[in-house]
């Protein structure tokens, strides 16, 4: 039988992008490898980024929205260099392919792992496991503004950002939130806004979200501000579940989750579009990193388990976890990069999870 082929659009983009992206590569060649030939990637790499701007003048070629939806899923390294504006090259490659692609799910773990120490106490002695779930098209993200009146001079130009929520945008992420949480453990959603200060749109959020929540009787739901969720990630921990909320706040406290599972490195995530009309995007939530590109020692760990979230998405459930596993074993044997309190670097930190899923096929 032919093996089942996943095609993926390798985007590496900047900075430690590319060292990352080939790490998670590897480790997926491998899976496909020991599957006996019931699947294998196909893989395309796409030079778009900074680097393709100072070539270009654009962040990504013009047909590049049309050459991707012909993918199975696009796997993305990191966006931004000092050459380009952050405005600029965010919105010229990942969000113009989020927004475009309707990658309305960002699904980010927070994962706490073996070896690596948080700067949290309470996670020494309890048992933390919790998921972001980002609202990933519109919010306070949505691009809807301007800038004007800069004829009148310096000081006076007037600048708007209008953040966009409709009750189509929050039901199908609340939904989203409260199908995932049917799935764990501890069934509750969390959902997080600042109502008593923005009283149009996340009013309307929490109207949503009360009415949403009638349809999972059988999981638990709280509603907290985003300065009191702060500290609950802090302070409570052990309480979250599924925590739900628009694109920055769900940004800002996943960014929050991450350090406190030990650095930015070892987060993962997904911007999905559920209804597959458009394939979905897999990454690293950490930056490009400059100051620590080209040096080999970035921590590949986010971008791996990115990997697995996409093998989740192809249906590969039980390589999915045995990627999970497998990054386990290499932390627990110490196999640890720097921003984790290590001396391994990105290679060495690759093949012990790799070694981990080759032992993990061998008969004790």
């Amino acid at each position: 039988m032919a093996p089942q082929t996943f095609t993926i659009a390798s985007i590496p983009a900047d900075g430690v992008g590319k060292e990352v992206v080939a790490a998670g590569r590897r480790v997926l060649d491998v899976l496909a490898e020991q599957s006996g030939g019931r699947f294998a990637f196909e893989w395309e790499e796409f030079p778009w980024g900074c680097g393709y701007y100072e070539q270009t003048g654009k962040m990504m070629a013009d047909d590049g929205l049309d050459t991707l939806k012909a993918f199975d899923a696009i796997y993305f390294g990191a966006v931004g260099w000092e050459n380009v504006p952050d405005h600029i090259s965010l919105w010229g490659l990942r969000l113009n392919i989020t927004q475009n692609f309707d990658q309305w799910a960002n699904v980010r773990p927070v994962k706490f792992l073996p070896g690596v120490q948080s700067p949290l106490r309470k996670a020494d002695d309890t048992e933390l496991d919790w998921v972001v779930v980002r609202e990933n098209s519109e919010g306070e993200y949505a691009g809807l503004g301007g800038r004007n009146l800069s004829g009148r001079g310096p000081g006076n130009e007037v600048a708007l950002q209008t953040a966009l929520f409709t009750e189509k945008g929050c039901e199908r992420i609340m939904r989203f939130a409260f199908d995932l949480a049917r799935t764990r453990t501890v069934k509750k959603v969390s959902s997080v806004t600042k109502s008593n200060a923005q009283q149009y749109g996340m009013v309307l959020w929490d109207d949503v979200f009360k009415r949403v929540s009638l349809d999972y009787p059988d999981v638990a739901t709280e509603s907290v501000l985003v300065d009191a969720m702060s500290a609950k990630f802090i302070l409570h921990p052990e309480e979250l579940s599924v925590v739900v909320a628009s694109n920055l706040n769900a940004d800002i406290l996943s960014d929050l989750g991450s350090a406190l599972a030990g650095s930015l490195g070892v987060a993962a995530s997904a911007n999905l579009n559920p209804e597959r009309r458009f394939p979905s995007m897999f990454e690293p939530v950490h930056g490009s990193a400059p100051d620590i590109a080209g040096q080999g020692i970035s921590n590949p760990i986010g971008a791996i388990a990115s990997a697995a979230l996409m093998l989740d998405h192809f249906g590969l459930h039980d390589e999915a976890r045995r990627v999970e596993a497998a990054i386990e074993a290499a932390t627990a044997s110490g196999a640890l990069t720097r921003d984790i309190g290590g001396t391994s670097d990105t290679a060495a930190v690759t093949e012990a999870i790799v070694h981990a899923l080759q032992t993990a096929l061998t008969p004790a």
